[in-house]
């Protein structure tokens, strides 16, 4: 892992881009880095476009502002494609990883980026459909991050999750169960390069 990530998170509310940031960032911080993890809201409303942001590193982080040149971008919601510049800043070589059931060379096109990028995809709607009962892509989009930069181990991701779930949803086993699942998944099904 470089001595700096950023990435950048590109949601609507209520789909757990901010949950997302804020799990990455403690599982990193048990994992023994240097994290940050927190949105920036526009109106703070369901169904709103919303940015949640990550830096994590081996050293300390002495950035206190918005990712504006991110390495990587996640895009929990495709129908911001378009309406919002969502490859905005994204550094040269970085990486943008999509929900969609479309594949990364579609999406590449639709996106305007070269192949000095990296595209992959997930269709992580579908699988929190299958696995949590709700369309809530968050967790599945982490479990896809975590196999496309190789940030954590698969055994040691899902280790850590299950942790944090099990402090956010302390009585409620089977959504700890359903979004460890999701993640699993997506570690195995996400598409590209």
């Amino acid at each position: 892992m470089p001595e700096l990530i950023e990435i950048r998170w590109h949601a609507r509310g209520g789909q757990g881009a901010k949950t997302a940031a804020v799990m990455l960032a403690e599982a990193a911080s048990a994992a023994g880095r240097y994290i940050q993890g927190f949105p920036e809201y526009g109106p703070e409303r369901m169904g709103a476009p919303i940015l949640a942001f990550n830096r994590i590193s081996e050293a300390p982080i002495t950035l206190h502002c918005n990712v504006a040149n991110p390495k990587l971008v996640v895009v929990l919601d495709p129908t911001l494609i378009g309406s919002t510049d969502v490859t905005r800043g994204l550094e040269p070589g970085g990486t943008v990883i999509v929900n969609t059931p479309h594949g990364p060379e579609e999406m590449r096109q639709r996106l305007g980026l070269d192949e000095a990028y990296h595209v992959y995809t997930l269709d992580a709607s579908r699988i929190s459909l299958q696995t949590i009962g709700r369309d809530i892509p968050n967790t599945p989009m982490m479990g896809a991050l975590m196999r496309v930069t190789g940030m954590l181990s698969r055994e040691d991701f899902l280790n850590l999750m299950k942790h944090e779930l099990h402090k956010k949803f302390k009585a409620r086993e089977e959504i700890v169960k359903g979004n460890l699942e999701a993640m699993d998944r997506a570690f195995q099904e996400v598409k590209g390069e």
